[in-house]
C-alpha cells in the first residue's frame, strides 16, 4: 500500500505551504484504530504483488508501507528507533506527533511565528513532564494500598490516603483499559515470596488488555526468580511455533531454538552430555569482517592472487582442525555459518546454532565461563567453556501435515543462567508476528517499570491531568496575568504561548477521545462530552493527594485480572512525548527553510526587522 493513499485517504494536502506538517498528520491518521486496550488486526495488501500482511499496531503498519516520501522515511526512522528500545507506544509517538502537528499548522494559520510556535509548545512540554514528575506513583504503593470501598474503582495516589466514598462525584465510564483498582480483586499466585507477588501485582497494571501475555511474563519472572534472580528482560527470548495450536503457548528455562532434521540428529547423540561449548559474535564465513573493519584501498596481500576457491578450502581445512584440536562440541553464533563448513562439522557430529541473540550469548558466556570471540581463529583452549546440555524439546520432522518439519532444541547450563523461553505458536502463520509484538510490549513495560521504580497512573489519567494543567496555565495567559511565570524559568514567556497551550490541550483531549471510541461504547460526540465534563470537576493544583479526584470505571467489560488497576510506564510515556514533539519541530523548521529559503535564524531576524 503506497503512503500516497493512505494521504489521500486522510487529508488534502496544500501543496504551497508545510506539506511536511500536513503529510505528518495525514500519516498519523493510521493509527487511531490502534489506540487502547481493544487490539484489533489489519490487513495490508500489495496492489503490485498481490502479497498480504497481517498487522496489529503502528509498527507493523509503517513497516510494510512504501514510505517514498522524506517525511515518511523520518517518521518511520523515527517510530522504529523507539520501538526497538521500547517495544509498545509507537502507535502513541506517532498520534501526539500528528495532533501536535496539527497545533503547528493552526499556529501558523494564524500567523503566529515559528519561534514563538516553539517555544509554547516548548513550555507546554514543560508543564506535560511536570504533571508525570507529580503523578507518578512509587512502584512500593502499587502493592501496599490499603483496600478500596466495593463497588468503587479508583487511581490510588499513597497507601496512606484515605479514599473518598462521595457517591455524588461524576465518575468516567470507559472501556477495560480505563478500569482503576480493586485491591480485593487484584489476585496473588499462591506460594510466591513477597518480592516476586509484588512484581506480580506490577506486571498486571501493565497489561493494557494483553493479559494472555502479560501471564507469560509474569511465569517468566517466576522461572527466574526460582534461579535467585530478579526480572532480566536481556535473558529472556522467544520462539515461535508456525501451524500448531495456541495451547502449545508456554515458558520453559533454557533456550529453545529450531533446527534442521540434520541438527536434530546431532542434538540426540549429545543428549545428557556436558558439552564444550564456543560462542561466536559474528558469521562463520570465510568472508566475513567485523562491523567497523575497513579494507585498506589499493593494499593487495599475496595471498588473493590465488584464486577464491583455494582460499576458502584452506579457510575450512584451518577451522576444522582448530575445533576438532579444541574438542568443541556445540558452536553458537550469532550469525550464519559457511554450508560447507556445517557439512565437514556434521560429520564430526559437532553442532552449530545459528542466529543467536547477543544478549543470550553473553548469558553462556557468563554461565560457562567461555569467552565470546568475533572470528573462529580467535578461539584458544581458553576461549572454550563448559556445562550447557542439549535435549530434543519438540520433534516435528515426522509430522506429515505439519508445514515445516524443523526440530527444536533446549540449551540449558548446568549453573544457574537464568534464560528462559516463551514459545508462542498460532494456527495462522502470520499471527505470530503480533503475539511475539504483544509478549515484547508487556515485557518491556515491567522492565522499564523496575527500572524506573514508580508508574504513572493509566487509562487516560495523566492526560486528563496534563490537559487540566494546559488549559488552566493558558487561561492565566489569556486572562492579562502579566505575573504568570513560565513552568520553566529559563524561558520568557511570549505573547501566543496561551493560545498555543490550550491547542496542545485539544491534542491531548483528541487522543483520550479516540482511546474511547475504540471501545465501540462511544461516539466521537459522546466521548468528548465525557471528557468535558470529567474536566470541570477538576479543580486546585494537580498533586498526588488529588489523584482520586479522577475515577474511571467500566461495569460492562469485563477484564482477565478482574478490577486490576491501569498503570502506564513514566520514563516510556516522556520519550513518546519528547519524540513526538521533536519530531513535529524537526518537519516545522524544516518546512520553514524549504517554503523561505532561508533558515530559522534569518526569519528571526527578518521578524525582529518587522517589529
Amino acid at each position: 500500500m503506497k503512503i500516497l493513499e493512505v494521504m489521500a485517504a486522510s487529508s488534502v494536502l496544500n501543496q504551497r505551504q508545510h506539506v511536511g506538517l500536513q503529510t505528518l498528520s495525514a500519516l498519523s491518521g493510521i493509527t487511531t484504530q490502534f489506540l487502547g486496550p481493544t487490539k484489533t488486526y489489519k490487513i495490508i495488501q500489495d496492489d503490485a504483488t498481490g502479497e498480504s500482511a497481517l498487522v496489529s499496531s503502528c509498527y507493523r503498519v509503517l513497516e510494510n508501507l512504501e514510505l517514498t516520501c522524506a517525511v515518511g522515511q523520518l517518521v518511520y526512522e523515527t517510530v522504529g528507533a523507539h520501538h526497538r528500545i521500547y517495544k509498545t507506544g509507537s502507535g502513541c509517538l506517532l498520534f501526539m506527533a500528528g495532533a501536535w502537528s496539527r497545533v503547528a499548522l493552526e499556529c501558523l494559520h494564524r500567523g503566529i511565528p515559528i519561534a514563538h510556535i516553539i517555544s509554547a509548545m516548548s513550555e507546554g512540554m514543560d508543564i506535560c513532564l511536570s504533571v508525570c514528575k507529580l503523578c507518578s506513583i512509587p512502584n512500593k504503593e502499587l502493592y501496599s494500598t490499603p483496600k478500596a470501598q466495593p463497588n468503587e474503582s479508583i487511581v490510588k495516589d499513597s497507601a496512606s490516603h484515605q479514599l473518598s466514598s462521595n457517591k455524588n462525584q461524576r465518575k468516567l465510564k470507559l472501556s477495560r483499559h480505563f478500569q482503576q483498582p480493586n485491591c480485593e480483586n487484584i489476585s496473588m499466585i499462591p506460594n510466591l515470596n513477597s518480592e516476586n507477588q509484588n512484581l506480580t501485582a506490577i506486571a498486571r497494571t501493565l497489561s493494557h488488555g494483553y493479559s494472555e501475555a502479560m501471564d507469560l511474563v509474569i511465569k517468566a519472572s517466576q522461572i527466574q526468580s526460582e534461579k535467585d534472580l530478579t526480572f532480566d528482560i536481556d535473558k529472556i527470548s522467544t520462539c515461535l511455533l508456525p501451524c500448531s495450536a495456541e495451547i502449545w503457548n508456554c515458558v520453559l528455562p533454557g533456550c529453545i531454538v529450531p533446527v534442521c532434521p540434520e541438527k536434530a540428529l546431532i542434538a540426540r547423540n549429545l543428549e545428557k552430555q556436558d558439552l564444550k561449548v564456543a560462542l561466536i559474535d559474528g558469521h562463520l564465513t570465510s568472508t566475513y569482517r567485523h562491523l567497523g573493519y575497513n579494507k585498506p584501498k589499493g593494499l593487495q596481500h599475496v595471498s588473493e592472487v590465488s584464486s577464491s576457491d583455494n582460499h576458502e578450502e584452506e579457510w575450512l581445512e584451518c577451522i576444522v582442525r582448530l575445533i576438532l584440536n579444541l574438542e568443541v562440541n556445540l558452536l553458537l553464533i550469532s550469525g550464519i555459518a559457511d554450508g560447507k563448513l556445517k557439512d565437514h562439522f556434521w560429520k564430526h557430529n559437532i553442532l552449530v546454532v545459528e542466529k543467536m541473540k547477543l544478549s543470550v550469548l553473553k548469558t553462556f558466556a557468563m554461565s560457562t565461563g567461555t569467552i565470546l570471540v568475533s572470528y573462529a581463529t580467535q578461539l584458544n583452549s581458553k576461549c572454550i567453556g563448559t556445562g550447557v546440555t542439549v535435549n530434543i524439546w519438540k520433534d516435528l520432522s515426522n509430522f506429515a501435515n505439519k508445514s515445516n518439519h524443523e526440530s527444536f532444541l533446549n540449551l540449558s547450563t548446568i549453573e544457574k543462567g537464568g534464560l528462559v523461553t516463551v514459545v508462542l505458536s498460532s494456527w495462522i502463520q502470520g499471527k505470530l508476528q503480533s503475539e511475539e509484538d504483544a509478549f515484547l510490549a508487556c515485557a518491556y513495560r515491567l522492565h522499564w517499570a523496575l527500572k524506573d521504580k514508580s508508574l504513572l497512573p493509566g487509562a487516560g489519567v495523566t492526560e486528563m491531568y496534563c490537559i487540566h494543567q494546559l488549559q488552566k496555565q493558558a487561561l492565566l495567559y489569556a486572562s492579562g496575568h502579566k505575573s504568570v511565570p513560565p513552568i520553566n524559568p529559563g524561558t520568557a514567556a511570549g505573547p501566543y504561548t496561551g493560545v498555543v497551550l490550550q491547542l496542545m490541550a485539544d491534542g491531548f483531549i483528541d487522543f483520550v477521545m479516540n482511546v474511547m471510541v475504540n471501545t465501540g461504547k462511544y461516539s466521537k460526540v459522546q466521548a468528548r462530552t465525557v471528557v468535558v465534563e470529567q474536566l470541570h470537576g477538576l479543580d486546585g493544583s494537580v498533586n498526588s493527594a488529588k489523584m482520586d479526584q479522577i475515577r474511571l470505571k467500566d461495569h460492562q467489560m469485563d477484564s482477565h485480572y478482574g478490577e486490576s488497576m491501569i498503570c502506564d510506564n513514566l520514563t516510556l510515556k516522556q520519550e513518546v512525548w519528547r519524540k513526538a514533539l521533536d519530531l513535529v519541530f524537526l518537519i516545522l523548521q524544516t518546512d520553514a527553510e524549504i517554503i523561505t529559503g532561508v533558515d530559522q535564524k534569518q526569519l528571526e531576524q527578518r521578524d525582529l526587522i518587522i517589529l
